[in-house]
């Protein structure tokens, strides 16, 4: 659970993040220094042959950059292009590259990626060596890749840097690892081809940040589905007639709870540290309650499933406007898929 405390800390400002500030000026001058390594040519960036889409975030914990991903393939898939979907996996032991099929294991090839391959029906490797993982999506005919996180990743070169902001977080206390959650400097949005940022900037820390050209995207809940593949949806408001459990082991429990209250849902929530290795006893909670999940942490409950478990999937959605923007700013940085790889 040091996971969680940190977060909390991390984001609501405590006096106590302070006391690691020494080690975040020294966190800050190695990433500042690997920068300008790739900048002056010191360090190379490599290029794979197909235009690179990077979606990733400044920040430790969720942002909401998994549904803009689905979002993105559906978009690039739906124009003729052949997508590859790219993760580094979390948690895996082997960090070999691994194609990622809607059967894999997910202790094998991590759950963000084998949500993604499900969900996104694209081609799609986990790789510690996030070059190599391009090859091979390249080599298998992908004619752009998508990769999920990797912001900071600078050896495989990018044409289009997408950073996701949370509206609710923001940047936290706006201090860098470890005494807060930047991964790198706020300034470091300056670098990114577009900001997204998911749902109402309400974070004190985003107030003298320039978001005016921001793109907003808002997380929808769809209808929840069982768990153990049995057929059938069942509308979140039919849920109302009970209290139900909600269980999140993602970098922000507190969205998905929300978004079940939004709903006129009575909550029990159940919190649990981001890509939790669930066991069956983490959902035993002695009743005959419902339990609703992520669908992140429903990939890793599949195989102990009962009747009481679903999962509330969610998807990306922009106004017409944002959207048209969006897709026509990655399309100028990506230049003519129609032809790409050939």
């Amino acid at each position: 659970m040091l996971q969680q405390r940190l977060t909390e800390r991390w984001y609501a400002a405590g006096a106590r993040a302070s006391l690691l500030q020494p080690l975040s000026w020294l966190y800050g001058a190695l990433i500042g220094l690997r920068r300008r390594g790739y900048a002056a040519g010191w360090l190379a960036s490599e290029r794979i042959g197909r235009p690179v889409i990077v979606v990733g975030n400044l920040t430790v914990g969720g942002t909401g950059k998994t549904p803009l991903t689905l979002w993105l393939a559906q978009q690039l898939r739906a124009r003729g292009c052949s997508v590859g979907i790219l993760s580094r996996g979390y948690g895996r032991a082997d960090g070999a590259p691994r194609t990622v099929g809607p059967d894999s294991s997910w202790r094998e090839v991590g759950d963000e990626p084998l949500l993604l391959a499900r969900r996104s029906g694209c081609a799609t490797v986990v790789a510690r060596d996030r070059v190599a993982g391009a090859r091979m999506l390249a080599a298998g005919g992908a004619q752009l890749i998508l990769c999920d996180d990797g912001l900071q990743h600078l050896r495989l070169a990018r044409d289009c840097a997408i950073a996701v902001i949370d509206g609710a977080r923001g940047f936290g206390n706006g201090r860098l690892l470890p005494a807060g959650p930047l991964r790198e400097p706020a300034t470091a949005l300056v670098r990114a081809d577009l900001v997204v940022l998911n749902g109402a900037p309400e974070h004190p820390s985003l107030a003298q940040l320039p978001l005016a050209a921001a793109l907003r995207m808002d997380l929808i809940a769809g209808d929840a589905r069982r768990v153990d593949g049995a057929e059938g949806s069942r509308a979140l408001g039919a849920f109302r007639e009970r209290p139900v459990h909600a269980v999140a082991g993602i970098g922000h429990p507190a969205r998905f709870f929300r978004e079940l209250r939004a709903q006129g849902l009575e909550v029990i929530e159940h919190a649990f540290p981001d890509h939790h290795a669930f066991a069956a006893a983490d959902l035993a909670f002695g009743d005959a309650l419902p339990v609703l999940m992520t669908e992140k942490d429903a990939v890793k409950c599949a195989a102990f499933a009962d009747a009481r478990l679903w999962y509330v999937p969610v998807a990306a959605r922009f106004s017409e406007q944002d959207a048209r923007q969006l897709m026509a700013r990655v399309l100028a940085k990506t230049g003519d898929l129609s032809v790409a790889g050939s």
